[in-house]
């Protein structure tokens, strides 16, 4: 995900998608854990994007 696409979500939908994003994550962990991932760099661009997302939260906090 974008950051020009986190920042054209409105709050709410914002935090829904940061909440299946780490829900998400934890899954692609337990995942790797058991088998390992064809593709282990899907659990570092699901943490840039958690990460992407909360900032843009945290800024809106700030803007208000």
């Amino acid at each position: 995900m974008k950051i020009k696409e986190v920042r054209e979500l409105e709050t709410k939908e914002l935090v829904e998608k940061l909440e299946a994003a780490e829900a998400n994550l934890k899954k692609i962990k337990l995942n790797h854990q058991i088998t390992p991932l064809v593709n282990p760099s899907q659990i570092k661009a699901a943490r840039r994007d958690i990460a992407r997302m909360k900032t843009e939260l945290h800024q809106r906090e700030l803007n208000k």
